[in-house]
């Protein structure tokens, strides 16, 4: 059990309880989170490779996304989603290539569920004029950006060239933080043969300011949709 190779029944429950002196109050919640544990999430049963950040991401209640190179799977075009897949290094096959797509596709939804997260983007500018695709496919990726900045709960930023030098020089960080106060927020790193999960206080907090000052050089709100909506134009053609 304190290894995670298995998981914990309400007998163990009940016999630690008992063990530890534990009040009827902590036992219900110890017994109500064992049997949540126990369920599998959508993604689960897909046999992805990213299984963990799937769980987080779920269970968040704020995700800060910020990316040099790509825009935010989150609020990905399927056609912008499969050419982005299709760069990948060692190459993907067409099954993997699929199956992927169709889980950023349903990650997407947890934008308009009942529930959702605060999600918020916060995008260099040289991400919105990178082909990927075709000029139609960036576009729709455009278009789909400034429909979702409408939602109430989605803020999208872009962070001008005239900016100057940024505050980072890695490709891309998400921190993810919960609603829970026993748990911490979590910084996301994803790598080209492993992702990395930060979870200390003084690492998190270390991304958190790095986000503040990417938020500082940024623009939001009208002035960013305004931006997008000017280099979305320019692939009219």
């Amino acid at each position: 059990m304190e290894t995670g190779q298995r998981g914990v029944s309400q007998r163990d429950i009940r016999d630690l309880c008992d063990l530890y002196g534990v009040d009827d109050e902590q036992r219900q919640r110890l017994a109500s989170l064992a049997a949540a544990g126990k369920e599998q999430g959508w993604w689960q049963v897909r046999g992805l490779s990213y299984p963990t950040y799937i769980g987080l991401e779920a269970e968040a209640a704020a995700i800060h996304d910020f990316g040099l190179g790509a825009i935010p799977g989150l609020l990905q075009t399927a056609d912008y989603a499969r050419a982005v897949l299709e760069t990948f290094r060692p190459p993907l096959g067409a099954e993997v290539i699929e199956q992927r797509l169709a889980t950023r596709l349903d990650r997407q939804r947890i934008l308009v569920s009942a529930r959702p997260p605060l999600f918020e983007a916060v995008l260099e500018e040289g991400v919105l004029h990178r082909v990927v695709g075709s000029r139609a496919t960036m576009r729709a990726q455009l278009e789909r950006l400034l429909s979702a900045s409408e939602l109430p709960n989605v803020t999208v930023s872009v962070v001008p060239y005239q900016a100057g030098a940024l505050p980072v020089n890695y490709s891309k960080f998400i921190i993810l933080r919960f609603a829970q106060p026993d748990l911490t927020g979590v910084v996301f790193i994803e790598g080209l043969t492993g992702n990395l999960y930060l979870d200390r206080p003084d690492e998190v907090e270390a991304y958190s300011d790095t986000l503040s000052a990417l938020r500082d050089m940024a623009e939001t709100g009208d002035h960013a949709r305004g931006r997008i909506a000017a280099i979305a134009s320019t692939f009219d053609d």
